[in-house]
């Protein structure tokens, strides 16, 4: 009994001395340094918003209000990032007014409806029809000014309208919109966690500055890279995730198997079946013997290129060891895609280089601020 008592005594001694000592050694440990407060991050906005802008105060406000929402760490890059694309896409404007709308849009009815073999005739009727409110669509087609004005339009004569559906097959051509240009598609795939209350739709609520800067942040920043240059990171905004990082691993596949390949980024056709692939998976075929892949496991690889963890891939490896051996030096590991811009608004020629080099030029600017 008394050695029982004793070293139980001991064993409690020894478990209350490893707890003082753990106690103690947390105790120096240093807490983690608090971040900005949300005045401090949306003084930070504020300042670098040029000062012609009106409501300044409003823009960084609901600027932080989504960095908060998303966890994005509200540091100098970041935060010009953002405006930068706010600068170049709309200056601005939460919900930017398009040049000559009405034609623009007038073109792309008619446009559609050439496509489909419908009269000219037939589609001046349907537009005569009267909207909810006693008027012409024509009359309303001629008054628009904005995105979300057409795309309102456009909801109204899908819903009401049967030319409307067999023209626009019940889908608003309207596909971007807001400050920042994002689209509506992303929207509404990534609503969840949306922090505000909708009124309507996520479709309406990205012509909404609040709205419009929550998912276009998103899109530019919610997702990680391998990129070491901010300007590949703009060329994926205009031309989709990850797609800088693709187009280098295409330009790899184009060096290693000496084919001439479009690096647009698109490293899939979208919907190609297994016996009819795109000219990228075409061209990674032809090294399927030294990659030890046949065609169904390279399939499977190549759809994990819209992940980050496509970059540490067996194929990615193999891909570049061989082109980098061919090229006597390492190949670059983004590259910004060669893609040109298509869109009834767009008037001149315009590539996502010139996109991705706008921007950046105007982020650097920012950070001098």
């Amino acid at each position: 009994m008394l050695a029982s008592t004793h070293v139980g005594g001991r064993c409690r001694r020894w478990v209350a001395a490893v707890v003082l000592l753990t106690l103690a050694g947390c105790s120096t440990v240093p807490a983690p340094p608090p971040g900005p407060s949300a005045d401090v991050v949306r003084a930070d906005i504020q300042r670098r918003i040029p000062a012609a802008t009106i409501d300044r105060s409003g823009w960084a406000a609901d600027i932080q209000a989504a960095f908060s929402a998303q966890r994005v760490t509200p540091n100098p890059e970041n935060i010009c990032a953002v405006l930068a694309i706010i600068e170049q896409e709309s200056g601005y404007r939460a919900n930017p007014e398009v040049p000559n709308l009405p034609q623009v849009a007038r073109g792309e009815i008619d446009r559609r409806a050439a496509a489909l073999h419908v009269p000219r005739l037939l589609v001046d009727a349907g537009l005569k029809i009267n909207a909810s409110d006693g008027r012409s669509y024509a009359e309303h087609l001629a008054r628009v000014r904005t995105e979300r004005d057409l795309s309102r339009l456009y909801e109204e004569i899908i819903g009401r309208v049967p030319l409307g559906q067999r023209l626009f097959a019940g889908k608003n051509p309207v596909q971007t919109g807001g400050a920042m240009q994002v689209g509506i598609a992303f929207a509404q795939a990534h609503a969840d966690g949306y922090p505000y209350p909708l009124e309507t739709g996520i479709r309406d609520e990205v012509f909404s500055r609040r709205g419009g800067l929550y998912f276009g942040i998103l899109h530019l920043l919610g997702y990680q890279t391998p990129y070491t240059q901010k300007v590949h990171r703009f060329a994926d905004y205009n031309a989709g995730w990850y797609a800088s990082r693709n187009a280098a691993f295409q330009n790899a596949v184009a060096v290693a198997t000496g084919n001439t390949l479009a690096l647009d980024g698109d490293v899939l056709a979208p919907g190609a079946s297994l016996d009819k692939p795109g000219q990228t998976e075409r061209a990674l075929r032809e090294l399927g013997p030294q990659l030890d892949m046949d065609d169904a496991q390279l399939r499977r690889a190549l759809q994990q290129a819209d992940q980050l963890s496509f970059s540490d891939s067996a194929l990615h490896a193999q891909v570049f060891a061989l082109a980098d051996a061919r090229a006597g030096k390492a190949l670059p590991r983004a590259l910004i895609p060669g893609i040109r811009l298509d869109s009834p608004k767009i008037t001149r020629e315009l590539t996502t280089e010139w996109f991705a080099n706008r921007v950046d030029g105007r982020y650097r600017q920012c950070l001098q601020r």
